[in-house]
């Protein structure tokens, strides 16, 4: 590994010298300068941003909390994140908190350590008193907070439209996978699906889960069926959720969408190569995760703040897994 000693004495100075180059700090000659980044680009050394930033008392590191990296949505919005973050120059630590509190505890406290200068958010916990205590910005993404900064999408809209269309689309038995309760973007979902349930007399039947991991999915699948064995739409909590439905369906030998219609939430891009491929709720997962890069560097800077909170639009992705609307007569 190439250090500050290896990059001095290739240039033929001190190590005093590069350092001011590195932390841009004190006079050095602009020839002597030259040979420093042409000694760094050959040896292709990489200063230590967490050294340097406690040095110049000033950081480009921000910490990025998801709750699970097996979900392919998580990585859309981690995406969105890295990109705008980068155009800014600010670097990203990452964290995986599997939807445990206490990793999600120790992730934080890890960024702290590091030196970041903000947090973003996708956890289970948004609640935790940990968050308040933090001196740094905190944006919460695709997760609602009372007392900080988010963008999420609009569950509820989403909700309703998933209702509405398995309705005009003839289902009559419907179940609706309900996500963990203290995730309160999966309860708007939830809440605004059974709103309209409720609104047009459609019997319904609520499956709940404690978490959004595909091993509780398939659990849950198997349990919709064996609950409600004449089902005929199901109105899913996430995309991945919806998929060990079709899969449970399948294997009970029903037609999808002539048995049973499947609606999802998230559009992760595995859903349009399912076969068939999923109808879901589309959240734009990169544009808010880019907005959250972009709500967080104005805090870091100190600019104005219009929107602390910033609600996304959804719509309907119409793919395999439901009926067409039937034609309505002249």
């Amino acid at each position: 590994m190439v250090t500050i000693k290896d990059v001095a004495k290739h240039a033929g100075v001190s190590v005093a010298t590069v350092s001011r180059v590195l932390n841009e700090t004190g006079y050095v000659h602009e020839d002597t300068r030259r040979m420093v980044e042409k000694a760094i680009q050959e040896l292709n050394y990489t200063p230590n941003e967490v050294a340097r930033s406690l040095y110049k008392r000033k950081s480009r590191l921000i910490g990025l909390l998801l709750p699970d990296i097996t979900n392919p949505y998580f990585p859309q919005l981690a995406r969105g994140v890295e990109d705008r973050m980068q155009e800014s120059g600010f670097r990203l630590i990452f964290g995986n908190s599997d939807e445990s509190e206490q990793k999600e505890r120790d992730y934080i406290q890890t960024f702290v350590q590091n030196n970041v200068v903000g947090i973003i958010s996708s956890t289970n916990f948004p609640s935790m008193d940990f968050y308040r205590r933090l001196k740094i910005p905190v944006v919460f993404l695709d997760r609602i907070s009372s007392d900080r900064p988010a963008v999420y999408a609009d569950g509820r809209e989403g909700g309703r439209i998933a209702a509405q269309q398995i309705i005009d689309r003839g289902s009559r038995r419907v179940a609706v996978l309900q996500g963990p309760a203290h995730i309160r973007p999966a309860q708007d979902r939830f809440q605004g699906a059974v709103e309209v349930l409720q609104d047009h007399g459609v019997s319904h039947e609520v499956i709940s889960t404690d978490s959004f991991a595909l091993h509780e999915a398939e659990q849950k699948a198997k349990k919709l069926f064996e609950t409600v064995p004449d089902v005929d739409g199901v109105i899913a909590s996430n995309d991945m959720a919806a998929i060990a439905v079709l899969h449970e369906a399948l294997r009970l030998g029903k037609k999808v969408p002539e048995d049973v219609q499947i609606i999802g939430f998230d559009d992760i891009p595995l859903s349009g190569l399912l076969f068939p491929p999923l109808s879901t709720i589309r959240q734009p997962a990169y544009d808010m995760g880019y907005k959250a890069a972009e709500l967080m560097i104005q805090l870091i800077e100190e600019q104005t703040v219009e929107l602390r909170n910033i609600q996304m639009p959804v719509e309907f992705i119409e793919r395999g897994s439901t009926r067409a609307k039937p034609e309505k007569p002249y």
